[in-house]
């Protein structure tokens, strides 16, 4: 064969654990005990005392991986990785989908390298550490510079105007009103399609609480890169089970925006958005079947996949979406008039499509650089570790997405545009579109992919990151300009 395929070997679950065995003999002599979250811990002994524990440390192999595909293969896919033991070790959700199917190793372990050294070959071929720290500083100095700016227009331009706005209304030959205090009676008019950014919104609010305990428990250390599978195993439990709260959350808001078609907003949110994951996911494991790929889902894990949509995640949706609807609607604090108000000429860079491109920019300004850590590990083999520095840049895009929406939606309110909940949830979005244009780029300028499989892999997986990564942003740069907006416009006097 031309191409070129590696072993990457991972350590059983005693080997896992032995670490936890070593610190807790240690810790013995001085009455403490201690184990590597989420492991539990092995007991292991010489040959000769094996009534007292495990005596051989058993060694294993995930998967053969080529730079020149990413299409996965069993260890004994080939004739010159030949096994004889039969026995395989447990596999998590996490592994099937990344196709990690577990075999035992025919070579024995090298007792020449100290345990607390297993993982310095692969952390001494990762980057060096200080380019995540280059990448939190300058989204650092992006969040600061935007901080500013939102500072200075809430307390000073902001704060000026609703003092003249309230003064207005005390003086007898009062003066025409303008501004953003103009729009009062529109601001909270229900938005075209309201169904359907209801249905986005309660999507992207599942993604959003998913993403934020993952990666908490892998700060924690519970989902460590020793524990395969683990964080993928996370984030579909999660995402089962958050179903109540997108169903609140898409429920509540269209009922805010005056739907009534209860039964067809539950019904999208509970297939709109997962069914196209799901699709597009069905379609790349066709192509992995019939390629012969261990990444395949067999047919019985997708089962069990459709079961906990079905069975699990549908029914919280629609409870969800009933204690929605069953709540009284949002309050605004201004009423809104009958008839709608024109909209003047809008300069270009207050028109739609401008703000909306100018907005992803810098959120995405703040990520690109840990994304290609992100892409590296996904698609080129190296394993990723750094989890506190993947949170720390979450908070930062949560700020600096809510920061650059807010800061358009007041330019277009004071330009007397009031449609600001697409455009809010689209500005913050649009970084999914970055996303995207540099994941092409990365394929073209980073990967060595050839074979038209392999591309089309690529890129349905990418297309699946992009969507989930519009949903998420989306939904950041909504509920931070509903914020906005509701705050301003519950504090100025208005008839």
């Amino acid at each position: 064969m031309s191409r070129r395929f590696s072993a990457a070997m991972v350590p059983s679950r005693g080997l896992r654990a032995l670490c936890s065995v070593l610190l807790v003999g240690v810790s013995a002599r001085l009455a403490l005990g201690f184990y590597l979250p989420g492991l539990a811990p092995v007991s292991f002994c010489e040959e000769k005392e094996r009534q007292r524990g495990a005596s051989e440390i058993e060694l294993f192999v995930n998967r053969l991986d080529s730079v020149e595909s990413v299409l996965p293969y069993e260890y004994r896919a080939f004739d010159f990785c030949t096994v004889e033991s039969e026995n395989r070790p447990s596999e998590n959700l996490g592994q099937v989908l990344f196709g990690e199917r577990i075999e035992p190793s025919p070579y024995k372990e090298n007792k020449e390298i100290r345990w607390a050294s297993r993982w310095d070959y692969i952390l001494e071929s990762m980057p060096h550490t200080n380019i995540q720290w280059f990448s939190i500083m300058n989204s650092l100095v992006i969040v600061l510079f935007l901080s500013g700016m939102v500072a200075m227009i809430m307390l000073r331009t902001l704060h000026k105007d609703i003092a003249r706005y309230n003064q207005m209304d005390s003086v007898e030959d009062a003066q025409e009103e303008f501004g953003w205090k103009l729009v009062h009676g529109d601001i909270f008019r229900p938005p075209r399609k309201g169904m359907l950014l209801s249905v986005f919104l309660g999507s992207g609010t599942q993604i959003f609480i998913m993403t934020f305990i993952t990666l908490f428990l892998a700060c924690l250390g519970f989902l460590s890169p020793a524990n395969r599978g683990a964080l993928m195993t996370c984030a579909v439990v999660l995402w089962v089970l958050l179903g109540a709260p997108a169903g609140y959350v898409a429920a509540r808001l269209y009922k805010s925006f005056g739907g009534e078609k209860w039964k067809t907003n539950v019904l999208l949110t509970a297939f709109l958005c997962p069914g196209i994951v799901f699709t597009d996911f069905f379609v790349m494991n066709l192509i992995l079947w019939g390629e012969g790929s261990s990444a395949a889902m067999p047919f019985g894990t997708l089962v069990a996949i459709l079961a906990l949509w079905f069975c699990v995640s549908v029914p919280l949706t629609f409870v969800g979406a009933y204690f929605g609807f069953k709540k009284r609607g949002i309050e605004h604090p201004v009423r809104t008039n009958q008839i709608p108000r024109q909209i003047p000429e809008q300069s270009f860079y207050t028109r739609p499509l401008p703000g909306i491109i100018m907005g992803g920019i810098l959120p995405f300004g703040c990520i690109f650089i840990q994304l290609f850590f992100i892409l590296n590990s996904i698609w080129s083999h190296q394993m990723y570790y750094m989890f506190g520095f993947l949170f720390l840049v979450f908070i930062i895009l949560v700020i600096t997405c809510s920061e650059a929406t807010i800061l358009l939606c007041y330019f277009h309110l004071c330009a007397e545009d009031y449609h600001w909940q697409w455009r809010s949830f689209l500005t913050s979005g649009f970084t999914a579109a970055y996303f995207l244009v540099y994941a092409i780029h990365y394929f073209f300028s980073k990967l060595q992919i050839t074979g038209l499989a392999s591309t089309i892999l690529y890129f349905g997986y990418t297309m699946i990151m992009a969507l989930i990564f519009f949903l998420f942003t989306g939904t950041i740069g909504f509920f931070a300009c509903f914020w906005f907006v509701t705050k301003i416009y519950s504090v100025v006097k208005v008839d």
